[in-house]
């Protein structure tokens, strides 16, 4: 069985370029670059065997949302080097209109994971996890302050991670990685009660 895929080496080159060489993007508030984040994804998707097309999207799945207006990144650049499930997939977990209110963004996503395909939820179950294990590492660093770096206070942003988590589990509640949601989602909770 062949391990390594000349697709995902691809992927990577593609993800880098769009967070690192043409941004220099860095994680929220720190000085960790950006593409630490969908590889991290990517491995969480590794880890429970998902297929290539997953992984793939698991590591390009912020390019269109995140990629500089110069050098914007579409759908139909990653359809055309990656197929249409991958397309489909980083589609599926991306923001469509970040010019609208935070409340408005959030709520939009979160209504969305109704139509998901088992794949997309995967994806989107891998991206939660790789963000929210990031937050309560530095949380445990850092207390209060890392909230400063985010959009939304804890007082709302957890709250609404919650019921990312539980509409995750609700729609599919065999998810490989619902385990791990809902201990992301009881950490995420103790927080919010201190």
């Amino acid at each position: 069985m062949i391990v390594h895929s000349q697709r995902i080496q691809h992927a990577i080159r593609f993800m880098v370029r769009t967070h690192e060489g043409y941004q220099k993007q860095k994680r929220k508030g720190k000085d960790v670059p950006y593409l630490t984040h969908p590889l991290t994804v990517a491995l969480i998707l590794s880890r429970v065997h998902a297929i290539e097309d997953v992984i793939i999207a698991g590591i390009l799945h912020d390019t269109i949302e995140d990629s500089i207006d110069e050098k914007k990144v579409s759908r139909e650049m990653i359809e055309s080097r990656f197929g249409t499930a991958v397309a489909d997939l980083v589609e599926s977990v991306t923001e469509q209109d970040k010019t609208l209110p935070w409340e408005e963004r959030k709520e939009e996503a979160l209504q969305h994971i109704a139509t998901f395909s088992h794949d997309s939820m995967l994806l989107k179950s891998a991206d939660v996890i790789a963000n929210n294990a990031e937050l309560l590492e530095d949380y445990a660093k850092e207390g209060e302050k890392t909230f400063e770096r985010f959009n939304a206070p804890k007082e709302k942003s957890i709250p609404y991670t919650c019921r990312v988590i539980d509409a995750l589990l609700v729609v599919w509640p065999e998810n490989p990685l619902g385990e791990d949601l809902q201990a992301i989602s009881a950490a995420l909770q103790k927080v919010l009660s201190t």
